[in-house]
């Protein structure tokens, strides 16, 4: 039996002519329009000659054709890696060397910058794909045939990468198999009730595991329809809530609907679901979305090497501040972070995971990839939680200093590494502080060299050209030293005690 993600999803398909994907501005793609352009991208792939655990490398803005374009790689039995559009052209050469893709996809309008980036990379093949679904692959695909058939794949073929950063060194790429993705969505359309009468409002990006995976996948499975927006956009969410049954989105999300006085309780009484994700929801936009609204958000739990982990209860209580229970498949417990013991309940430790959603390891990096599984298979996280008595998995805090910012995850020690990089910087501590609108707001303390004087907003400046817009510190703030403990090590702890309340206002 053919083990393809996409095989495996589409199973159930319902009748041709049902809606799979409807645009703000109007435009439908029927389930039978969707097969045939996946075939369609399939044999465009194919006849350039990408073979079965190829890798096509994706940066486009969010279109329904790069959707289209990744459910072609999956049949294709390519190996998908989807890559943020904030990414810098020197941060696209490190990905493109690493994973040497066979075809590199890019925004025409970066295709000057880019196209000298994925040939010095080895790229074989640059094709371009704008927001408006035209491009060099577009026209590739329009000239192809479409009927296709899936490439045959095991379920622990590959089927994506995703890259995630560390608190030091390089990005690592997350391999995720064909069973990865299917289980999670299979797991998903259970626990979240999705059926082939929902319609999903879908305003998240798809270069990451929540827009991509999480929505796009579940959806499929359950052979229910999209509204499909390229971004968030307030007042578009507002005017489309009344045709949709469920959303998905990211802690701000919400805190920004909140800010409309016409979004309330009519507005929403049609709706089945709300679920975030990405960041930390915060109890009080819970408890304010709740009185406004009648629904409590269902708030889960997944990671990029694992797709989702947990979730609050489709029935009973959804408690603020919790990400809920295991998934059904997936094994839980609380480590003590040095030994791997487990815990009793209530004792704070690592979350280690274990199940059919754990991705096979980091792209060629074997080292790593034993440094972050137990000898038993369970998968170290690296976030600190306890398990309350009722069994509700609490996160209190990440053990390697992630900062969660808008859904996007920011690494220090990246951010650190550019700002020392800056004339009269002499030392620089990157810290994620409580912001409502973000969940946390990057942050950078630096301390001057001697007779340096350092101004916020030109530091600004000259890292948006080094570092991806969301990684960018919100706030730069100069000190004279850095606070430090007796062996010498920046005390991140009292920093971010210090400016806890710096955005309290915004």
């Amino acid at each position: 039996m053919n083990e393809n993600l996409f095989t495996r999803l589409t199973r159930g398909l319902p009748r041709p002519d049902k809606t799979f994907i409807a645009t703000a501005d109007g435009r439908t793609l029927s389930y039978g329009d969707m097969l045939a352009a996946t075939a369609r991208a399939a044999n465009a792939f194919r006849a350039l000659g990408v073979r079965p655990g190829d890798r096509i490398a994706v940066q486009t803005e969010k279109s329904v054709e790069a959707l289209l374009a990744y459910f072609g790689a999956v049949r294709a039995g390519a190996v998908y890696l989807p890559l943020n559009t904030a990414y810098t052209p020197a941060e696209i050469d490190y990905f493109l060397r690493d994973a040497e893709p066979a075809v590199f996809v890019c925004d025409p309008g970066r295709l000057e910058s880019l196209g000298p980036v994925a040939r010095g990379a080895g790229t074989g093949h640059v094709l371009t794909l704008g927001p408006d679904g035209r491009g060099t692959l577009s026209d590739a695909v329009d000239r192809a045939h479409d009927r296709f058939e899936d490439a045959p794949a095991t379920r622990d073929d590959l089927a994506a990468i995703l890259y995630t950063s560390g608190t030091t060194g390089r990005s690592k790429g997350a391999m995720l198999t064909h069973e990865n993705l299917f289980s999670n969505a299979e797991a998903l359309v259970e626990t979240w009730r999705f059926t082939a009468d929902d319609v999903l409002l879908h305003a998240l990006p798809i270069f990451h595991t929540h827009g991509l995976f999480v929505a796009t996948n579940t959806l499929l499975a359950a052979g229910g329809s999209m509204i499909f927006l390229p971004r968030f956009d307030l007042e578009r969410i507002v005017d489309l809530l009344p045709g949709a049954t469920a959303m998905m989105g990211v802690p701000t999300f919400y805190s920004r609907l909140l800010s409309r006085p016409d979004f309330t309780r009519e507005r929403v009484s049609h709706m089945r679901l709300f679920i975030s994700g990405s960041a930390p929801l915060s109890a009080e936009v819970h408890k304010e979305f709740l009185e406004r609204t009648g629904h409590a958000i269902l708030e889960r739990y997944g990671m990029t090497e694992t797709g989702m982990n947990t979730s609050n209860p489709y029935d009973g209580e959804r408690r603020p501040g919790t990400v809920g229970f295991p998934l059904p498949g997936v094994e839980l417990r609380i480590a003590d972070p040095e030994t791997g013991a487990a815990l009793p309940q209530g004792a704070v430790g690592v979350i280690e995971v274990r199940g059919p959603n754990v991705f096979k390891g980091y792209w060629r990096n074997p080292e790593k990839t034993k440094e972050e599984f137990r000898p038993d298979g369970f998968f170290i996280t690296g976030d600190l939680a306890l398990v309350d008595p009722d069994g509700y998995v609490t996160i209190v805090g990440r053990a390697k200093d992630l900062i969660i910012s808008g859904g996007f995850n920011v690494y220090p020690a990246e951010v650190e590494a550019a700002l020392d990089a800056v004339p009269g910087v002499a030392e620089s501590a990157v810290i994620g502080v409580p912001h409502r609108d973000f969940g946390e707001g990057v942050t950078g303390v630096v301390a001057p060299r001697p007779g340096a004087c350092l101004d916020e907003t030109a530091i600004q400046g000259q890292l948006s050209g080094v570092l991806a817009k969301y990684k960018v510190p919100k706030r730069i703030l100069v000190v004279d030293a850095l606070p430090r403990n007796a062996m010498g090590k920046i005390q991140k702890n009292a920093l971010r005690d210090s400016y806890r309340d710096l955005y309290a206002g915004e």
